[in-house]
């Protein structure tokens, strides 16, 4: 079977450096084996996702020269327009006693919509919900206040075999606990909705900053549970400023700004070298990166970015 990778950038800023790297990388692992590429937009959080964003991402990578065989603007590959869908799949989860309802903290419901980041709580240890009789449910349900869902984390270990960083092994109940896949608000979370799409558009390959390495043993744990199969995970280093992971919020390392003086070609130059994979920044189109490519040149810790 031909590979199949994807992007599935979050349109809540605007593209950075680092956006840029994992985006490169994600393209020419895909390319390299002459595989298909999906564009996603994981724009689930209606409140934190704008149009304006998701049409610039798509400007900027096709300014970089990473091109893509299907997907957005499509709104079948928009996940604010397919809620339909993760609900087949909430529901098979819940037919299942899968999951539970939960009436805990607003501020973690509204976090589940989503991709974790490193230091941010992902659950509620112990949540009380999870042990309400069910006419205790009831009584709540009754109230009128709506509940969050959330899915009851396997008690076992979970290997992903990780391209680049090798076997990662995790247990979700012991480490990370229950988790939110459907907020009060009825938007469904980020860890549904991404092993859902993954599984449904028959991707192979998730290449991804290493901060979502955590992630990978949920998503093939649901992938596998709704009868699917996983794809394989690659995860690539993260590119850290001076405050740490490069954010949307840096707005001297955008798009925006790097467009107005910098050639694509000078910035894939500077992107290639700085992971590893070429020996100087020299300028480089993305395509001619593709027939030097292997994970055994990129660097498996973060990447210092050093601005002049």
């Amino acid at each position: 079977m031909s590979a199949v990778g994807r992007f599935a950038p979050s349109p809540s800023g605007y593209m950075h450096l680092g956006n840029l790297l994992a985006m490169l990388l994600a393209w020419l692992d895909c390319r390299a084996l002459g595989g298909e590429m999906v564009f996603r937009m994981e724009d689930l959080d209606p409140a934190r996702s704008k149009r304006v964003y998701a049409e610039a991402m798509a400007d900027d990578l096709r300014w970089l020269g990473l091109d893509w065989d299907r997907g957005w603007p499509d709104p079948d590959y928009a996940q604010s327009k397919r809620g339909a869908v993760y609900d087949t799949y909430f529901q098979q989860l819940k037919d299942r006693e899968l999951v539970y309802p939960c009436w805990c903290t607003r501020s973690e419901r509204l976090a589940a919509a989503s991709a974790p980041h490193p230091g941010e709580k992902e659950h509620d240890s112990g949540c009380r919900c999870a042990r309400l009789s069910r006419d205790e449910r009831e009584v709540l349900l009754r109230g009128g206040k709506p509940p969050a869902w959330k899915l009851r984390s396997p008690d076992a270990a979970i290997t992903v075999n990780d391209g680049h960083y090798g076997a990662f092994t995790q247990n979700p109940a012991r480490e990370l606990g229950d988790f939110i896949v459907r907020r009060a608000d009825g938007v469904f979370a980020y860890q549904l909705a991404v092993s859902v799409d993954d599984m449904l558009m028959g991707v192979t390959r998730v290449v991804r900053g290493r901060d979502l390495l955590s992630s990978a043993p949920r998503q093939k744990w649901l992938i596998e549970t709704l009868g699917g199969t996983a794809p394989d995970y690659c995860h690539c280093p993260l590119l850290t400023g001076g405050a740490g992971k490069l954010s949307k919020r840096l707005g001297s390392l955008s798009t925006q700004v790097l467009r107005q003086e910098y050639r694509p070609e000078e910035v894939v130059g500077r992107l290639a070298h700085l992971c590893g994979l070429a020996d100087s920044d020299a300028p480089v189109a993305a395509r001619d990166l593709i027939p030097g490519f292997s994970w055994e040149k990129i660097a498996k810790g973060d990447v210092p970015l050093h601005e002049e």
